[in-house]
């Protein structure tokens, strides 16, 4: 069961994340390098399929409960941080030299969030989560270039539609008289970043072969955000 705190409820988000970009992201759109453009128009309908879930509504609509986000936070934190120990080496191996990878670092935001929420309703391991973990270290030894597509999804999510996802969890929060996370909060500007990443992976020097496998990892990557978004939906409604 989902609730929001009666006196202090957080106001929904109406449409999907994707109806609320920014004109700055509408702008950035427009100067895409090829490799961000063919990234972007692949992963478009897994996307909205993410965003059509029972956990992405329920936390667009201001009705996800502490337990959910509490577990979203806590499943996150070993994939992010394999992500940012393999990573670097991974991408420059492949030519790209100048990812932001300090700026954009999630991993110690998440293990203090999941400090933070030791006091809400503790969550059962996450399989999904577990999965993903070993899909990633599978990649980083076999296919470096798959690695990186996930590296492009969960980023680029969190620098776009995670900042609307970051005003709904931070208001049940509060409204639950939890903190604040800070997963979502980032030290640079996010158009600066968002090029950033994108200017970095046009950097990437794949064959013609691994670009495809690039494009279609990043949907698998989506789905690894699924399993763990439908997992979510299941502790919502217990």
């Amino acid at each position: 069961m989902t609730t929001t705190h009666p006196n202090a409820a957080p106001s929904s988000l109406t449409g999907s994340l994707s109806d609320h970009a920014s004109p700055a992201d509408l702008a950035a759109r427009k100067g895409f390098g090829p490799r961000v453009r063919r990234l972007h128009g692949r992963i478009g309908a897994a996307h909205h399929q993410a965003e059509g879930m029972e956990f992405s509504r329920a936390l667009l609509d201001g009705q996800a409960s502490p337990l959910q986000l509490a577990a979203l936070i806590r499943a996150l934190g070993p994939g992010y941080a394999l992500i940012e120990q393999q990573g670097p080496e991974l991408a420059a191996a492949l030519g790209a030299i100048d990812f932001p990878w300090a700026a954009l670092a999630r991993s110690a935001a998440l293990a203090a969030d999941a400090a933070a929420l030791a006091s809400a309703p503790a969550s059962p391991r996450s399989a999904a989560a577990a999965l993903w973990l070993d899909h990633l270290q599978a990649l980083a030894q076999q296919a470096p270039h798959r690695f990186l597509a996930h590296v492009y999804v969960r980023y680029g999510g969190d620098l776009s539609g995670g900042q609307q996802l970051a005003q709904q969890a931070n208001a049940i929060l509060a409204a639950h008289g939890l903190p604040a996370v800070r997963f979502w909060a980032f030290d640079q500007p996010l158009p600066t970043l968002k090029a950033a990443l994108h200017d970095a992976f046009e950097q990437l020097d794949l064959s013609e072969a691994e670009e495809s496998e690039l494009l279609d990892e990043a949907v698998v990557a989506f789905q690894d955000t699924q399993r763990l978004l439908a997992e979510l939906g299941e502790l919502g409604a217990a």
